[in-house]
């Protein structure tokens, strides 16, 4: 029990997709404000939310945590821009809120403005040929804070391995163990890098998080930055722990979505740069898209930062990332991103391997470059994390959302009825004013 309780806390620090069943109380009632959270100095008890017994990450107090993320743990930063900082066009338009649309495997209609309690909106924006035309925040979310985008961070890290292939500082089509020799024994040893930036390993490596004896809990303990249990000789970060990962199956045969594939193209990206991970992502992309607030990353107690969802970051600032990906790249100015990765990450991945990651929702999806590619008439992909985190892309319609959450079950399938086809329904309302 007590390796499963210091595994949990250190999984909740690490917001690996774990999907727990939390009591469901609505936005409005469980709204940090209305709760009052860490009131007081030193908050009183039933205020007061912890790292050390997991708090801090359980439904109701997570609606504070996202927004606080460094109130609890140890972290690296992002720098955002120096100078020549980005300063957003705004021209709110009233009629994006009244936009309606039914939900998945539901009769009735709900508008935009109505799913955003819903879904635990803590801040949103919709941006339409550049330009915001809807921005709101709740509960601790305002709009110079951050907030913890889960597996976004997943999308930040492949699309920086992306670029750093464009631009041949990393080969796709060579193993991982030519960059990272310490993996050559693990499953990782002769995936390709693309297998990996593509989640098309195979991996003896389960995130049940019902098993207790799962995968996921060693990984969670090796990343708890945090003094290990008495009597615990496992891996001591996550770099250990990959090196552990043993192989299943036949790498390339299908898609699996396994969190610890971005860390290991986090390790490649760093070897490969002779960087760390937070100042490559903040010199190659973070900074040049005129960032106005620093990100940061958790990190291990060994000052890893967390590639697969360790990045906090500010709202408007997400929105810099996704309109340059809209503009093939091209942002604040100047080409950041080279356009032969957007257009790739476009084209997606092969909708037969993903057929096999087991998303029946999303039928007809492929997964590239750490992008999820909706494959529609649109041609929209987006970047996806547990517990509502969002950033789609529809470049049919000029148009970018962003949308941080803080739902109280983490798997996106409790939110995405209430979100995907609500982000086609306001890209086609954003088309029919052109």
């Amino acid at each position: 029990m007590m390796k499963r309780v210091i595994g949990l806390i250190a999984l909740s620090l690490f917001v690996v997709e774990v999907t727990t069943a939390q009591t469901q109380i609505s936005a409005q009632e469980s709204d940090p404000k209305v709760m009052g959270w860490m009131r007081g100095f030193p908050p009183e008890d039933e205020h007061k939310l912890s790292m050390h017994d997991g708090t801090f990450f359980q439904f109701p107090g997570l609606r504070y945590s996202v927004c606080h993320m460094r109130q609890f743990m140890p972290t690296l930063e992002v720098k955002c821009a120096g100078n020549h900082r980005y300063s957003w066009k705004q021209e709110i338009d009233p009629n994006v809120g009244k936009v309606s649309f039914v939900p998945w495997g539901e009769k009735k209609a709900m508008t935009w403005d109505e799913s955003m309690q819903k879904n635990y909106v803590d801040g949103i924006l919709v941006i339409h040929k550049g330009v915001i035309v809807y921005e709101r925040y709740f509960g601790e979310l305002s709009p110079d804070g951050q907030h913890a985008v889960m597996s976004v961070s997943k999308t930040f890290a492949g699309t920086l391995a992306a670029m750093l292939i464009a631009e041949g500082v990393i080969d796709d089509t060579k193993y991982v163990r030519e960059y990272v020799p310490e993996l050559a024994q693990s499953a990782f040893g002769d995936a390709t890098v693309r297998q990996v930036l593509d989640m098309t390993t195979a991996l003896n490596y389960s995130e049940n998080y019902a098993d207790p004896n799962a995968d996921v809990w060693i990984f969670g303990l090796a990343n708890n930055p945090f003094p290990k249990p008495q009597g615990y000789n496992g891996p001591r970060n996550s770099y250990e722990y990959l090196m552990t990962v043993q192989k299943s199956g036949e790498h390339g045969k299908a898609f699996g979505y396994k969190t610890v594939n971005t860390d290991v193209i986090g390790w490649i990206i760093s070897r490969a740069t002779g960087r760390k991970f937070t100042e490559i992502l903040s010199e190659k992309l973070w900074a040049p898209l005129g960032t106005n607030i620093d990100g940061y990353y958790q990190v291990d107690s060994y000052g890893i930062p967390f590639a697969g969802g360790g990045f906090n970051a500010n709202l408007r600032d997400l929105g810099m990332f996704g309109e340059m990906m809209r503009c093939g790249g091209y942002f604040n100015g100047k080409q950041i991103l080279p356009n032969i990765v957007v257009q790739d990450t476009q084209r997606g991945g092969d909708p037969r391997l993903f057929e096999k990651g087991g998303y029946p929702n999303l039928k007809g999806w492929s997964y590239r470059n750490m992008w999820w590619v909706t494959h529609n008439e649109h041609g929209a992909y987006m970047a996806r994390g547990v517990h509502g985190q969002a950033i789609y892309v529809d470049p049919a319609a000029e148009m970018v959302i962003v949308r941080l959450s803080s739902h109280h079950t983490a798997s996106n399938g409790a939110n995405d009825p209430y979100s995907i086809p609500a982000y086609h329904a306001v890209a086609k309302y954003l088309l029919s004013k052109k």
